[in-house]
């Protein structure tokens, strides 16, 4: 990556037929935690979110809320996907909306310049059409419906009957770029990602593509077709443009956008949920390559979180809001149980049993608890002045090789988007060090006073604190709350500068903690919980 190219990282942008639920907030905390990362690499990042407002199933739920969709799109970014970034701790770059100017303006510039291209022509479609997905969906994708549904074709993901689509339309010669996808993806296999990804896109464009429809005509909340006002842009190829709209796709050579746009593009990785993964692997690079644009460098689909054995959903009332789980255990611990608990790219069950269990084991037993003895400790023993250590033993030494290898495993994990291996290999760091504590009994030690014993005494309280301070780095783009608060208990902004600006490939450095740090106790990182939700 060139010094001047931003790492570039982009969620799916969301309906806004709904509020979010902890399935979004799992996308975006990734997202997050992996831009933090490299930002705390002193890399140039740009983390981009947003909200998807236009097509039929927004509109019908506007409708029956009794509002018009615009005004139903903007009640809903403010009142609950804007705040929800606040929720989770969400440090995005720019949020994008559909419905803005700088979308609408360049999508309308991307299509003109496909159908001038040769691209797009006019057809009729007929077919299957899944409101839920806002997908064109192939007969041999339906499933039989059960129940009241008996009788009809269903949708997979939403288990409800498809509707039957016929209109006049503008088709995309997606059938055109089967055969540059697959070459692609044999000359680049890490363009979509994981493995399992890799092979359901390569086995559908292995089927053969079929020319889509990028119009709709029945309806008109969407973005007109410039040359067609009578029609609306599909919603998905409206939606797949927004990753390029904001930052600047086609911009006048000089502007701002355009600038931004080459400082950026191409995205460095698209995350997305499995359910969308040929959207974003067969027909967004399609189109890319149709305006002879670059591709982005890696799709990654994660898995689904599982609510009673099926995926997370609002229509099934299996969404559970982000807050119902932070307002009880706290944001940092949401990130950190989410990514550590499920691994990333496979589906994954919540359960507020595990979660409980994972806190007071990892969070407040571990971490938190030796963050408090090690405070406790410089308090009683050196009056909350961090000693000057003594020579090293071996079991410093120990610690010193351990943490080594913590951090270069942890970099290369999280650089891989594996984060439950770069987290997990922290955790057995912080438990390292809590053995480490058992050991030396620096309690005991403490009961001698001569130079020798004061000498030890202050190599172990020097060595705990300063592996606290590693912790502190690498745990910060997972938890920035609970981090900040240790890294104020000690004391190392005053000689250090602030923990987002220390380099996490750097954290390894041994006896970086300035002597005389002030060490204070503060608030205990997890408290404990009480035994049930809060209300």
């Amino acid at each position: 990556m060139s010094s001047d190219k931003a790492f570039y990282l982009t969620t799916p942008i969301y309906y806004v037929n709904d509020a979010p639920h902890i399935g979004h907030a799992y996308t975006t905390v990734a997202g997050d935690v992996l831009t933090r990362w490299h930002r705390q690499r002193s890399e140039s990042v740009w983390f981009l979110t947003g909200t998807d407002e236009h097509g039929q199933k927004v509109m019908r739920t506007a409708q029956a809320n009794g509002t018009h969709p615009q005004e139903w799109a903007d009640r809903l970014v403010e009142s609950a996907w804007l705040p929800v970034l606040d929720t989770i701790d969400a440090a995005n770059d720019d949020f994008i909306r559909t419905t803005q100017p700088r979308h609408t303006e360049r999508v309308q510039r991307f299509l003109q310049r496909l159908k001038d291209a040769g691209d797009i022509y006019e057809g009729s479609y007929e077919g299957p059409y899944c409101v839920g997905c806002e997908e064109f969906k192939l007969p041999g994708d339906l499933l039989d419906g059960e129940g009241e549904f008996a009788g009809q074709k269903c949708c997979p993901v939403h288990s409800k009957p498809v509707e039957t689509v016929s209109e006049t339309n503008w088709f995309f010669r997606l059938s055109a770029y089967g055969d540059v996808l697959i070459k692609h993806y044999e000359d680049n296999p890490g363009a979509v990602r994981p493995q399992s990804a890799y092979n359901e896109v390569m086995s559908f464009l292995k089927t053969g593509l079929q020319d889509l429809s990028i119009s709709r005509s029945t309806f008109d909340w969407g973005i007109p077709v410039p040359w067609d006002p009578s029609q609306v842009v599909y919603v998905w190829f409206d939606a797949l443009l927004n990753y390029a709209t904001a930052v600047g796709l086609d911009d006048p050579a000089g502007s701002e956008g355009a600038e931004k746009f080459a400082n950026t593009w191409p995205a460095d990785v698209h995350l997305v949920g499995k359910d969308i993964l040929r959207f974003h692997a067969v027909i967004w690079p399609a189109m890319l390559m149709a305006a002879e644009v670059a591709l982005p460098k890696c799709v990654y689909a994660h898995g689904w979180l599982l609510v009673g054995g099926e995926k997370m959903s609002k229509s099934k009332l299996t969404g559970i809001a982000p807050s119902q789980i932070v307002d009880h255990f706290g944001s940092d611990a949401f990130r950190y149980y989410f990514l550590k608990a499920i691994q990333f790219g496979q589906d994954g069950s919540f359960s507020w049993e595990d979660m409980s269990a994972r806190y007071t084991a990892d969070l407040a037993n571990g971490l938190g608890n030796l963050a408090s003895r090690s405070a406790a400790m410089v308090g009683k023993y050196c009056d909350g002045i961090l000693p000057a250590p003594g020579d090293d033993t071996e079991a410093e030494t120990h610690l010193h090789d351990l943490l080594k290898k913590t951090v270069e495993t942890a970099d290369a994990a999280v650089l891989e988007l594996d984060f439950a291996a770069g987290i997990n290999a922290v955790k057995e760091f912080i438990d390292a060090v809590n053995l480490y504590v058992t050991n030396q009994e620096p309690w005991k030690v403490a009961k001698s006073e001569d130079a020798e014993s004061v000498a030890r005494l202050h190599t172990i309280l020097y060595t705990i604190a300063d592996c606290l301070r590693a912790v502190a780095v690498m745990y910060h783009p997972v938890m920035p709350k609970a981090t900040a608060e240790l890294w104020s208990q000690l004391g190392a902004a005053a000689g250090l500068g602030d923990l987002a600006a220390q380099k996490v490939q750097d954290s390894a450095e041994w006896r970086v903690l300035p002597v005389g740090s002030i060490i204070t106790k503060g608030e205990g990182l997890f408290p404990r919980l009480a035994e049930e939700p809060v209300a």
